[in-house]
């Protein structure tokens, strides 16, 4: 189904930094809105419950999954992560580019449902960068650091199956890369008739 807005879907490792990047891109870019993800788990630092997540209990989860509420979800880190169907679709349909930072097992499915969706993978310099920005970040145990560590070798494995790859060796760097797909994606000629549908039919264009 076409759509009038752009989704552009971002996965990462857990320590790649891609929060951050989502955070400094929605900063600097007001036509991106953030569709925020339901989780199992619980709120890390100074996350708040419907700005980064919606933190919910395995049974609320459950009941969504059972009321087919999640356009995707998946196990991750021994938690639960899922998109709100009906959000995604609202957004979108009123011409909204939304931004979905979610696991690469989402990513796959949400490419399945949306075509057009633009998938982007932020990688780590390095295995030893990624370890040290796990350990600097104080919130998990050693236990779970390697647990992450684990996953983050199967999660990068993905990253051919995206359509951008984009390396946060230096954040400032990163970003920029991130704009520059967001901003080439605007300029397809499938987004460009979406948005300025007008103007393709007064220049007889298909």
């Amino acid at each position: 189904m076409d759509y009038p807005g752009n989704l552009f879907v971002i996965a990462a490792p857990s320590g790649a930094g891609k929060s951050s990047l989502v955070k400094a891109l929605l900063a600097q870019d007001a036509r991106l809105q953030l569709s925020v993800s339901h989780t199992t788990r619980a709120p890390r630092g100074q996350e708040q419950n419907g700005r980064e997540y919606y933190f919910i209990s395995p049974a609320a989860f459950d009941a969504m999954v059972q009321a087919d509420a999640f356009v995707e979800w998946a196990h991750v880190h021994n938690h639960r992560y899922g998109t709100s169907r009906q959000a995604i679709a609202d957004k979108i349909l009123a011409g909204a580019d939304i931004v979905l930072e979610i696991d690469y097992q989402g990513a796959m499915q949400i490419k399945k449902l949306f075509p057009a969706a633009v998938t982007i993978f932020i990688l780590p310099p390095s295995w030893d960068e990624l370890k040290a920005r796990l350990e600097k970040r104080g919130e998990d145990s050693g236990e779970v650091i390697a647990l992450r560590l684990k996953n983050a070798a199967q999660e990068v494995a993905q990253a051919p199956n995206f359509d951008f790859v984009i390396i946060n060796d230096l954040f400032e760097r990163a970003l920029a890369d991130l704009q520059l797909v967001t901003n080439v994606q605007r300029l397809r000629y499938p987004a460009q008739r979406r948005v300025r549908p007008d103007t393709f039919q007064a220049l007889r264009l298909p």
